[in-house]
This record gives C-alpha cells, sequence and structure tokens, in this order.
C-alpha cells in the first residue's frame, strides 16, 4: 500500500498554513494521502498575525480561527521552536520528507539610504512592532521620549506605528499587550506625530478600513493639509480603476476640508514629502529634512528643489520588510527573495529538486494576508505535478517518527499544536482577571514552559 506524501513547510505563518490546506484539499489527501510537518522558529504558531498586526486590530487576528482549522486537521504536525537550519538543516528535511516547502516571510526592514538613518533615535518599524507585539528576541524597553514623532512611509505598518505612538496606553490596555509594552506606552511623551510619503493621495498605499481607524480615537486629531490633495491625469486613472485607491483618495479629502478639533494628540499625514536627511547633533536625531515633490502626470512625483527641516526628535522607518536569506537556497539581495518559477526553487535555471517557496519569501513583502492563498495554490499545485510525474526525490526515512527521533536526540525543546493549546489557555487564564481576552507571554521560557515543550 503506498505511503502518504510526506511534505515539511518551514514557517507556520499563514502562507505556510495555507499551503498545509491547499495539501489538504487536493485529490493526493485522498489517495494515497498527505502527511504534513510545519516547522516555526517561534514557540506559537501564526507568524506575522502573532507578531506583526498590531494589537488594536482583533479583526485581523481574527483570521486565526480559519488557520486554527487547518492544523486542527490530523495529517498535520507543528513542531514549535526549531530553527531553519541551526536546529534542522535542507539535507536534513530532505532526508525525511517527500518535498520541502519554505514560507519563512519577512521579519527585518528594508534599508533607506538617506544620510543620519543610523543616528539615535531613528529606528526601524519592524523592531518597533516585534516590541509592541511582545516578540521574545528583542529586547523588553523601548524608548519614547520624543515628543514630536516622523514616521516615513505611507502603508498600513507606517499607520501601525503612527497609531500606537498616537494612542494612549490605557485606551491599548484592553488589547493583548505584555505589562512590560503597556509600561513602555505609559512613558510615552509623543504628543506631533508625522507621516510622510512622498507621493499623493492617490499614491498612498493604506487600506481603508486602517487609514479610518485612525480617526475612531478620542485622543488622536488626524490632519491633513488641503495643499497636500492633488492629482494629475495618472492619479485620476488610478482612482477610477482601483474602488479602493478611491475611498482612501476621499476619506483623505474630508479630512483636509474639515476644522481641526482639540484631541490631544496630533497626527499629521503629510504628502508629496520626500525624506532627504535625518538631522542630528551629538549623534542623536533632531530633525527631518524632506524634499517637496510635485506630480508628473502619470502618478510619479520629480523632485522641486524645495526643502524643508521638521522639528522631530525620532524617525520610524516603514519602508518596507526584507526577508532573510536562507541557507543552502539561491538569493536575490535586490528583492530579497528566493528565485523561483511557480513556487519551484530555480538555481542556475534549473528546479532545485523538490524544494518550494510560498509567500513573501517567494514575492516580497506586498498584498495582504489573505493574497498569500493564491502563492500557496500555485505552489502546490506544482509540487503535485511533480509528484504525478515522479520528478520528487524519495526521502531515506519518511516515518512520522523519524522527524520526533532526530529532534530528541538533537535535545531541541520543540513545542507542538497540543502545546499551543495550553500557551493559549495560559495566556487567557492571564488576562481573564483583568477582563482582558489574553496578555500575552513575551520570555521564549515562559512560551516554551506554558506549551509543556
Amino acid at each position: 500500500m503506498p505511503r502518504p506524501l510526506r511534505v515539511a513547510i518551514v514557517g507556520a505563518g499563514p502562507a505556510g498554513i495555507y499551503a498545509a490546506d491547499a495539501l489538504l484539499k487536493s485529490e493526493t489527501a485522498t489517495e494515497p494521502g498527505v502527511s504534513i510537518d510545519l516547522f516555526e522558529r517561534m514557540p506559537a504558531p501564526f507568524g506575522l498575525i502573532r507578531y506583526g498586526v498590531a494589537p488594536d486590530h482583533p479583526r485581523i487576528k481574527g483570521i486565526i480561527t480559519a488557520l486554527h482549522q487547518v492544523l486542527d486537521k490530523p495529517q498535520v504536525r507543528l513542531f514549535g521552536n526549531v530553527d531553519y537550519p541551526n536546529d534542522i538543516g535542507l539535507d536534513e528535511l530532505r532526508s525525511f520528507y517527500d518535498a520541502v516547502i519554505f514560507s519563512t516571510g519577512a521579519t527585518a526592514d528594508r534599508a533607506l539610504p538617506i544620510p543620519g538613518v543610523d543616528l539615535d533615535g531613528s529606528y526601524g518599524a519592524a523592531d518597533f512592532v516585534s516590541w509592541y507585539d511582545g516578540h521574545p528576541d528583542v529586547p523588553r524597553t523601548w524608548p519614547l521620549q520624543a515628543e514630536k514623532v516622523a514616521v516615513l512611509g505611507v502603508g498600513n505598518v507606517a499607520l501601525d506605528v503612527a497609531r500606537i505612538l498616537a494612542k494612549t496606553a490605557d485606551e491599548l490596555l484592553p488589547t493583548e499587550i505584555p505589562p512590560n509594552v503597556h509600561e513602555g506606552l505609559k512613558a510615552n511623551k509623543a504628543l506631533e506625530v508625522h507621516v510622510f510619503g512622498r507621493r499623493g493621495p492617490a499614491q498612498a498605499k493604506f487600506s481603508p478600513m486602517e487609514l479610518r481607524e485612525l480617526d475612531h480615537s478620542p485622543n488622536i486629531e488626524v490632519i491633513v493639509n488641503p495643499e497636500d490633495i492633488d492629482y494629475d491625469e495618472g492619479s485620476i486613472a488610478e482612482r477610477r480603476g482601483n474602488k479602493q485607491t478611491d475611498m482612501v483618495a476621499k476619506t483623505l479629502e474630508n479630512w483636509a476640508i474639515r476644522d481641526v478639533g482639540e484631541r490631544p494628540h496630533k497626527l499629521y499625514l503629510h504628502f508629496f514629502e520626500s525624506p532627504v536627511e535625518v538631522l542630528g547633533e551629538d549623534g542623536k536625531v533632531v530633525g527631518l529634512r524632506t524634499e517637496r515633490t510635485e506630480l508628473d502626470g502619470t502618478g510619479n512625483v520629480k523632485g522641486t528643489g524645495r526643502f524643508t527641516d521638521w522639528d522631530v526628535q525620532s524617525v520610524y522607518r516603514a519602508v518596507g520588510y526584507l526577508s532573510d536569506e536562507l541557507p543552502k537556497l539561491p538569493w536575490d539581495p535586490e528583492s530579497g527573495t528566493v528565485p523561483d518559477e511557480g513556487g519551484r526553487v530555480m538555481e542556475a535555471g534549473s528546479h532545485l529538486p523538490s524544494t518550494y517557496v510560498t509567500g513573501w519569501i517567494r514575492r516580497g513583502p506586498i498584498g495582504l494576508i489573505g493574497h498569500t492563498k493564491g502563492d500557496a495554490n500555485e505552489t502546490v499545485a506544482n509540487l503535485l505535478a511533480d509528484h504525478a510525474e515522479g520528478r520528487l526525490t524519495t526521502p531515506e526515512a519518511p516515518e512520522p517518527e523519524a522527524v520526533e527521533a532526530f529532534l530528541t536526540e538533537r535535545s531541541v525543546r520543540y513545542t507542538t499544536w497540543d502545546g499551543w493549546y495550553n500557551l493559549d489557555a495560559a495566556e487567557k487564564a492571564l488576562g481573564e482577571p483583568q477582563g482582558r481576552e489574553r496578555v500575552k507571554i513575551v520570555e521564549r521560557e515562559g512560551m516554551l514552559k506554558a506549551s509543556g515543550a
């Protein structure tokens, strides 16, 4: 009797779980069956949803419910707190599995090549997000001394950073933020947050709902300069062709024409301001210099030679995420991705046998969480085609218990799906006395203990 197809997925965030779901829904899952193991370097699953989504976005965290249903399936196992390649490498994965899918996402900040970016008080948004989301591998404190703050970028991460900086700590207390983050935010001195985009309202990458949420806080006054509402032919075409772009532009237009209210914290959205230098004195941020830009007719912009110095004491770069290079795999440093064709990893023009990618490690950190579903479906379809045509390599030890024995022999303290249920219950128990849904456990050791690793 033929054995099930054995597949390893490295990365248990949405992209990896969507790939598992696609495998489970395939004809192969019926006969001869599939057996899927997800490897995750964090003790808990869900990747970006746990450590990249702002804590005041419970709606997005609701995606976890759908992901739960996949991980609950008996054909799927979770091995958490297992690091690629230190705990298990590509050669070892190939010895246990017919195919390996990498879905490791993106966690670092993309570089912004302007002077002063390394000054004290200049931060990457990804690091700040990891801090307020309780990531175990970052410091427990964050310096929040600046009264005036700049955020560079006009995507949803920039909005998250600006909103967390502009809200009060007590506004965020009902969420799952850990005690150290609440204490840190109580000391936050920010009264003005300035968000800068080098292009116009029609080129902003905000989601309409995320943008409107800014205005829901009783403490945040959102301010848009009427002079920043400008469109050229390219911008008008973009609005006509994209409903979300049009909704974002309308929201910004409405904010630009209203009177400024009395809410204590001011959040300014600036357009047509391109950052050219972070200004410093004695090694610390004291300002930001921008060049005014103007539309060129196509929706792109050109510089005008007019510069403005903004009085800010810290700068957060939210100009995109970058994936970490994966040892033993080909790498494109420019895009921060693994070269592929249809999800098949490509090296020197040919497919690296039995090796696949999906999600941000495949196409870069663009799009919303749900957009990785299409990636996963294409990758899995090609993996199954390779399986049907006998192109996959045959593992030496495909028995499910072989990988458990390997990790135990290596003394890897791995967590399991049952362990996630234990951690989930522990975090909910911490939140219950305070009337909160959960309080996130931050320390890796605490997570391992709660999981019963």
